[in-house]
């Protein structure tokens, strides 16, 4: 049997790619069902919702500010992401941010466990940490702390944290996403074939998996 591709474009900061997240693996659990064979090769992309973001990061209320005119329309904004999140099991803990960071070295993060094959379970900690934990995951050492949760070996962490080099391949790496007129995340590409925008259902992701596997098998 072949295995579809999943591509993910996706910021460590953006409550919609966990909730994307969720429903793609509620979406894998069923499809593992009919399916026991089934296991996607799955690829995390960078995206940063803020690039010129410093690398120290920002206040929070200051992000919001900026981003939203103020923490009454943000308020509005979060109210329908916590709603969505509660259905997917997330309680989004807002209010226990106090920094919007830097995510390019939380990216580095990420693509070192893609190496390991632990890139999912590196990016759901990523998202744990900072929307329900409120940590800051553009701080090395709260990085270092994440990345042994998951078993990453540490010396290898430390040279990828601050490696320059990694970090300007992320950078092109999130300029590509640009280039081919990706705006917003989370967005999946199913086997190069489906391009999907937004957190969708997981019947949506199904679907295009079905069509990709139907595709991998035609003569």
């Amino acid at each position: 049997m072949g295995q579809p591709t999943i591509d993910i474009f996706s910021d460590p900061i953006c409550p919609w790619c966990m909730i994307g997240k969720r429903r793609l693996d509620r979406a894998l659990g069923e499809m593992r069902q009919a399916t026991p064979g089934l296991a996607p090769s799955i690829h995390w992309r960078v995206f940063q919702l803020n690039p010129t973001m410093p690398a120290d990061g920002m206040d929070r209320s200051a992000y919001l500010a900026a981003k939203f005119g103020g923490a009454e329309r943000a308020g509005e904004v979060y109210r329908e992401i916590r709603r969505e999140g509660l259905a997917e099991g997330i309680t989004f803990a807002f209010d226990r941010i106090r920094r919007t960071p830097n995510t390019l070295k939380a990216h580095a993060l990420i693509g070192l466990a893609h190496g390991e094959g632990g890139s999912s379970e590196m990016a759901e900690r990523l998202f744990q940490a900072y929307f329900l934990e409120g940590l800051d995951i553009g701080q090395a050492a709260v990085l270092e702390g994440l990345a042994a949760e998951v078993g990453l070996a540490m010396q290898s962490v430390a040279s990828c944290l601050a490696d320059d080099g990694v970090s300007d391949g992320l950078r092109a790496e999130d300029a590509a996403a640009r280039a081919r007129s990706i705006s917003g995340v989370p967005f999946f590409v199913i086997d190069g074939r489906y391009s999907l925008s937004g957190a969708v259902a997981p019947e949506v992701l199904m679907r295009a998996m079905e069509l990709a596997l139907a595709a991998q098998a035609a003569p």
